[in-house]
């Protein structure tokens, strides 16, 4: 939960520079706005420039941080991605770049922060690994203390040619980190050892595996903390998870299409939330270019389809829900936009507001 400037609420934008391997990209680092809900409208308060490839970003548990990744090949002169740290201005959220860090992996593509807000968690797409680096005290990064480097394929021909480690959640607990691996198509689960900044093994259960072929990508834990949503790139699928606090265990509920019947176009799914009441479940296709909306079942986790939204534009890479749960926004990653949505609490049925912002190839939206 982050803080807010002066009780404003505020939409940190994370991009595509351009940076290789990205060169489609065409923003110049991060973006930020002042957010109108009642008017429907962002205010733009800055551009914080010369970020490279700043595609996910995350926020320290008390707000006065953030942290983005840079989604290279190589930087500072070295293989490999890193990410970057900056303070935020408590009076107007704007950023300050204090220090980046490298990964020691090609492509990082997600960080969190542990909720001691001690540790930043990242996980690198074309390395292929994880890294757990310790933030200090005035908020810089400090090297790795653990990497992870996986190997192996999985069986979809051109998606899991490698070990494409994609996200990394860890539990209500802060005592398990729950890796997805697009690549393998397996969710690894870790013993976070938040003394020493180490990912264990879970002697309990290593790994959750989904269907063969259908990538999982991100996650999102249900408010209760007993169910985990997986979204599956490949597979157009959202697969349901029980979860064992106590022993960090995943066992598969349900696993359901995020596409209408019938379609056949191209699709790859991006993102997941689970609406603030828990009663509704979202996740973003980029083909169809739509957010499908479930029902949850709250007592057994699993959900029940109502439908899709058009996200407006093309490729809707991420997407936020604002705490109070009557907000939705949209980042469309080809189409250079951000929609915002009104939500029906009642029904989880999304209502467009438009086009609230062009940036150029957003990739992350993070509000505060």
């Amino acid at each position: 939960m982050a803080s807010q400037a002066k009780g404003q609420t505020l939409l940190y934008v994370g991009t595509f520079t351009g940076a290789p391997p990205h060169t489609y990209g065409k923003a110049e680092g991060i973006y930020l706005y002042e957010v109108d809900f009642a008017a429907g409208r962002l205010r733009h308060r800055q551009t914080m420039p010369d970020v490279p490839n700043p595609s996910f970003i995350t926020l320290a548990p008390d707000g006065t941080h953030l942290y983005s990744v840079n989604a290279n090949a190589e930087i500072d002169g070295h293989p490999g991605g890193a990410l970057s740290a900056f303070a935020i201005d408590p009076n107007d959220g704007t950023l300050t770049f204090l220090n980046r860090e490298s990964v020691q992996s090609a492509g990082p593509c997600h960080v969190s922060v542990d909720r001691t807000g001690h540790w930043a968690l990242s996980t690198s797409y074309a390395g292929g690994s994880a890294a757990v680096l310790p933030i200090q005290a005035d908020g810089r990064l400090g090297s790795a203390t653990d990497v992870i480097y996986y190997t192996g394929t999985g069986p979809h021909p051109v998606s899991q040619q490698g070990p494409h480690a994609h996200s990394v959640n860890l539990d209500p607990a802060n005592r398990y980190a729950l890796i997805c691996n697009q690549g393998l198509d397996r969710v690894f689960i870790y013993l976070f050892d938040a003394e020493r900044g180490k990912l264990v093994p879970n002697p309990a259960q290593p790994f959750a595996e989904t269907d063969p072929a259908t990538g999982p990508r991100h996650l999102a834990f249900h408010p209760n903390g007993r169910y985990v949503y997986v979204i599956n790139e490949q597979g157009g699928s959202i697969t349901v998870f029980s979860y064992n606090p106590e022993l960090g265990t995943l066992l598969t509920i349900q696993t359901i299409s995020t596409l209408p019947a019938g379609f056949t176009g191209q699709n790859a799914c991006a993102d997941v939330h689970v609406h603030p009441s828990g009663r509704f479940v979202y996740g973003s296709n980029r083909g169809h270019d739509s957010l499908a909306i479930f029902a949850v079942d709250e007592a057994l986790g699993r959900l029940t389809p109502l439908g899709h939204q058009s996200t407006l534009g093309q490729t809707p890479r991420n997407f936020t829900i604002d705490p109070t749960g009557a907000h939705l926004l949209v980042a469309n990653q080809d189409s250079d936009s951000i929609i915002l949505f009104t939500v029906d609490q009642q029904t989880g049925q999304l209502e467009s507001r438009g086009q609230v912002a062009q940036v150029p190839t957003p990739s992350c939206l993070l509000l505060a």
